[in-house]
């Protein structure tokens, strides 16, 4: 069964979790570089991105979380994950407190593009490869201003991406979690599988 992490410093840890095992996957929760070894995919959940870098440098799990991906861990990030798995982050925070661009996507994301908390809203997206419109969820959400050549644009909302997938990297503005639509997580945990199946010869 394909092993999947939620990193769960801050943010709605629990519903990714039963996203997955929905899903098919052995979902765990990921606070230390031992638990980050021992899965085959990890997801970066919403929440404050400020605080899930500084929680990741409190932890001592930003470099190897860094690694990890760079080594080809795949990933996905809803809202402050999106945040934090881009190249560049735009009004990333205050200084010393500021939101850590991971680099595993090119894009330039803009944090609280939508507006504050007041702004949230929801609406029914047109999403590649999942067939009927996916019923979104934005939560102080960030949008994409740039892509790179190699991402691949899996929605948009108000003009702008929110939802992006670049190699074994997929990012999302909104919260697939909080709906009850597993078709994203759904998404994620099948290509973990091929990807595996591929790297072992099967």
């Amino acid at each position: 069964m394909t092993r999947v992490g939620v990193l769960a410093l801050q943010g709605d840890t629990r519903e990714h979790l039963a996203a997955l095992t929905a899903a098919g996957a052995e979902a765990v929760t990921v606070r230390r570089t031992a638990e980050l070894d021992s899965v085959d995919g990890l997801v970066i959940p919403g929440g404050e991105s400020t605080a899930i870098s500084h929680l990741l440098r409190v932890f001592d799990l930003l470099e190897p979380l860094r690694a990890a991906l760079a080594g080809g861990l795949p990933v996905y990030g809803s809202c402050a994950g999106m945040i934090l798995l881009a190249s560049e982050i735009l009004d990333a925070g205050n200084q010393g407190r500021e939101a850590v661009p991971l680099g595993v996507i090119d894009m330039t994301v803009r944090r609280n593009a939508f507006g504050r908390q007041v702004d949230s809203f929801e609406e029914d997206i047109e999403f590649a490869g999942l067939g009927e419109p996916m019923h979104a969820v934005f939560i102080r959400a960030p949008w994409v201003e740039r892509v790179g050549p190699s991402v691949e644009v899996l929605a948009t909302a108000a003009g702008h991406p929110v939802a992006v997938r670049q190699g074994a990297a997929i990012a999302t503005a909104f919260h697939p979690e909080v709906t009850g639509d597993r078709r994203v997580h759904q998404m994620f945990v099948d290509g973990i599988s091929v990807r595996s199946a591929a790297s072992s010869g099967d």
